[in-house]
């Protein structure tokens, strides 16, 4: 390695099976003398850490509940932070428990981390549901924690921004916060990165899904019954089971909401609504020809896995660690705008759409100063 390369160590929480390692390894790619490696990443499924291992191979991958977690011996020293906490209390689907659910505290333990290592930056992510969540407070209790973390050594700047990844070429409609800290001590100011250079971007399904090789893991179709089948042929692309024209004897008995996404057909010629983790049937993401749901690889392709990706573990688990995960393009163009920033190389930018909290030392800087003016 040569002496004036810059490597940022990265610790991962909630690691999921890789897509944020992935995007870590392809930005280190395309900043000249800054680069991301791996430090550490931890998660609390079984399958999951397999999946990670494999693909990163010599990885140090802790399998362990986050609240399990001896902080201060299983982990180690970091200059970054990546932690995407579970998204189940703050999703639109679903209770929306929000910051009083079962996974909504669980943000606290990325703080924690933040507390012990005081890393240069972090990138956490969470569902757009975040902002809303227990009319606000949620959100507001989250930034307020990482603007104050890191101890003495810590305060950080914090750009929270909703990203459509639509926007930046992905093909898939799925719509994430990140909040890119930057510790207050580092003279440095994050800029998100601009939807602009990828306008013209094919983010099609029909692009995406095309020409997967033969030799790729993880293409085992869903078994689909007669009944799925004949109701799949009276969906239209862009219809559900609720919005198409379909006879009686195959309609669904459902009381309450109706999902959107039940049994919804993909659009050829547009990105794919949201890839879940999890959901019973009709949940599994369907071709907008053949009546079928997409099988793992294809949701992978969605999702901007490479095809050498390959996920461990049987059917129903490989389909939660893909939905789970960040899309890996979306996490290189996040990381690469944090590489660019320490390299200070320009590249094109916008304002965070989200409420920007100034760090108190600063505010107190500025008090000072307008003082003595």
């Amino acid at each position: 390695m040569e002496s004036d390369q810059t490597v940022f160590r990265l610790g991962e929480l909630f690691s999921g099976p890789g897509g944020i390692a992935a995007g870590a390894r392809e930005a280190s790619k395309s900043v000249p003398g800054y680069s991301i490696a791996h430090a550490w990443a931890t998660d609390y499924d079984k399958d999951t850490c397999a999946t990670y291992k494999h693909n990163f191979q010599g990885a140090n991958v802790i399998h362990e509940d986050v609240r399990k977690l001896d902080i201060k011996k299983q982990l180690g020293p970091i200059d970054g932070l990546a932690f995407g906490f579970p998204c189940n209390d703050f999703s639109v689907v679903g209770e929306r428990k929000g910051i009083d659910g079962t996974f909504g505290p669980l943000y606290e333990y990325g703080a924690r981390v933040i507390d012990e290592y005081a890393p240069q930056w972090f990138v956490a992510e969470n569902v757009g549901g975040l902002r809303n969540s227990n009319d606000g407070m949620a959100f507001e209790m989250i930034l307020d924690r990482l603007q104050h973390a890191g101890g003495q050594r810590g305060g950080y700047k914090l750009y929270p921004h909703l990203y459509k990844f639509e926007e930046y070429g992905i093909p898939q409609r799925r719509h994430r916060i990140l909040i890119v800290g930057i510790r207050d001590d580092i003279d440095l100011e994050f800029t998100v990165p601009s939807p602009e250079p990828y306008r013209d971007a094919d983010n099609s399904v029909e692009t995406a899904l095309a020409g997967i090789p033969g030799w790729a893991e993880n293409q085992e179709r869903t078994k689909q019954s007669d009944d799925v089948v004949r109701r799949l042929k009276h969906i239209l692309p862009g219809q559900n089971a609720f919005t198409a024209d379909i006879p009686a004897e195959l309609q669904l008995n459902v009381g309450g909401a109706k999902i959107s996404q039940i049994y919804k057909r993909l659009e050829a010629k547009k990105p794919s609504y949201t890839i879940t983790g999890s959901g019973g049937g009709g949940t599994h993401v369907y071709h907008w020809e053949e009546h079928r749901a997409l099988t793992n690889r294809e949701r992978a392709r969605i999702q901007t896995f490479p095809d050498t990706f390959e996920f461990k573990g049987g059917k129903e688990s490989v389909r939660k660690q893909i939905g789970m995960a960040v899309p890996v393009e979306g996490a290189r163009i996040v990381f690469e705008a944090v590489l660019r920033t320490f390299a200070r190389i320009p590249y094109e930018g916008i304002e965070p759409n989200l409420q920007h909290i100034v760090p108190a030392r600063r505010v107190e800087e500025e008090r000072l100063r307008g003082a003595t003016a």
